[in-house]
């Protein structure tokens, strides 16, 4: 009896000691509001640990994900979130974001791994590999499933004619003609889907070749040499990216045209080799933005390099500047510096026409370079690209918020990927945006402020679009989009 009373008393002496270090376990759930759950490392994947969270953050990609989920809802009398990416996905991030609840504080995404396997990729939890690479195989494979949907096995796709789950009424031969209609929120492409200008101007008669569009779902942007004693910004890389270039030796058409118009005697005259002027930028800007920063730099013996420098961004991001516009219509017979009856001049810039009025001055290049506090001086001069063209800075049409910050320390052959994000908005307002931070290393949350944010070495940026409610797009706009 003796020795159950001391056993008695070693308990509650360690009871009591386990409430006034730690409190009751009431108080432990209360310490961790407005937190989100950690995930778990499973043996090297801090890389997708980081991208998950960042993803998370992003609540437009979220809202399309349950529209592009809700086929299957109603389709499928059982959906099997093992067989659908979207359908795992989307439940990794409501739960991420605390839109669904869980009592754990340490969530297994291992589940994501094995649905890509079904979708023939082999991404291995015990190798480091890159979060930027991943998000590219999350966002391809999110439109494979989207534009098989509904699915046409062919009639050489043994495996898939082999499979169990595969019935009598789902296989169809590609030649019996067109396929059934698809639903609307199919053919939506996800908010990260975005398009690229590439203009060509010829140098001597500033003709203006077809522009071309090419799809992007990140803009992984190569940081350039940094200047003694000045610091690097967003917006030198974005500059860089959108710089113009000289390409030699392109037969222009119109150069041609022109001389052979000259000439009556019927003599043929070769093609007409100049200069063109390259010219990429933005032509759609997505709804979600992500930004990837390009750290890899490789030696003169040939091995890869990290680079380290920072680059200094805000929490707020214009992209008006880079945006592609329409253009505007001139006519031959009209002089590019003649003013017209409105009192309003024409000029030509690397081949496209702006327009000024006499009141009015082109935006200030001290109004411009917002993103990362740049300041006018520390940019190239001259600037690549006509100042005219550029729009009012004061009511920015293309604003984005931070949303999540991806960081990878370390060096090219190891390290370690964490996150910044901001924690999930309040169930009471759901529309508002939260202005705490939260750093995220796989199971370990605490919150930070925006300064340590801001002061990161940025690997990922995710930025989302900001409407305003009194922003009306014009006809014009609306027809870019």
């Amino acid at each position: 009896m003796k020795n159950w009373g001391v056993i008695g008393g070693v308990a509650a002496a360690l009871a009591a000691g386990i409430y006034v270090l730690w409190g009751p376990i009431a108080d432990r759930k209360k310490r961790r509001k407005g937190l989100v759950p950690g995930l778990l490392n499973l043996g090297n994947t801090c890389f997708m640990n980081s991208l998950l969270q960042g993803l998370s953050a992003c609540p437009s990609f979220i809202k399309w994900l349950e529209e592009f989920t809700s086929q299957y809802k109603t389709d499928q009398p059982e959906p099997s979130e093992r067989r659908y990416l979207s359908l795992t996905l989307l439940h990794l991030l409501k739960a991420l974001s605390c839109q669904e609840v869980t009592e754990d504080d340490v969530l297994d995404a291992s589940c994501l791994l094995e649905v890509l396997r079904m979708y023939r990729w082999q991404i291995s939890s015990f190798e480091e590999q890159d979060a930027h690479e991943l998000f590219h195989v999350l966002t391809s494979s999110l439109e494979d499933e989207r534009d098989r949907w509904p699915r046409v096995t062919h009639l050489f796709d043994v495996h898939s004619l082999e499979q169990p789950e595969t019935t009598q009424k789902q296989i169809s031969c590609r030649t019996k003609g067109s396929l059934p209609p698809m639903a609307n929120h199919w053919k939506s492409q996800h908010p990260f889907h975005g398009r690229l200008t590439s203009n060509m101007v010829c140098k001597h008669c500033e003709h203006q070749s077809p522009v071309r569009y090419d799809t992007f779902d990140s803009l992984s942007l190569s940081i350039p040499a940094a200047m003694w004693g000045r610091p690097l910004t967003l917006d030198h890389c974005l500059h860089h990216f959108i710089s113009s270039e000289s390409v030699r030796d392109v037969v222009c058409d119109n150069c041609t045209k022109i001389q052979a118009e000259g000439i009556r005697n019927g003599q043929t005259i070769e093609n007409q080799k100049t200069t063109f002027v390259k010219q990429l930028k933005l032509g759609k800007l997505p709804q979600c933005l992500c930004i990837h920063l390009q750290r890899l730099s490789w030696s003169n013996q040939g091995t890869p390099l990290k680079r380290h420098e920072h680059v200094q961004f805000n929490e707020f991001l214009i992209m008006d500047i880079y945006k592609y516009h329409l253009p505007a219509h001139k006519s031959s017979k009209h002089d590019p510096n003649q003013k017209d009856s409105a009192g309003t001049s024409s000029e030509t810039k690397d081949g496209l026409a702006v327009r000024t009025s006499d009141g009015e001055q082109p935006c200030s290049t001290k109004s411009l370079f917002l993103n990362g506090a740049c300041s006018p001086s520390l940019l190239p001069s001259p600037i690549p690209f006509p100042l005219a063209s550029v729009p009012d800075c004061s009511s920015p049409v293309y604003l984005y918020r931070l949303m999540a910050v991806v960081v990878h320390h370390g060096d090219m052959h190891s390290g370690h990927f964490v996150t910044y994000r901001r924690s999930p908005s309040s169930p009471k307002s759901p529309l508002s945006v939260s202005n705490q931070w939260l750093w995220i290393s796989d199971e370990t949350v605490r919150k930070a402020s925006l300064q340590e944010v801001l002061s990161s070495s940025a690997y990922l940026l995710f930025y989302e679009r900001v409407h305003s409610r009194a922003q009306h797009p014009s006809p014009e706009l609306r027809a870019e989009e």
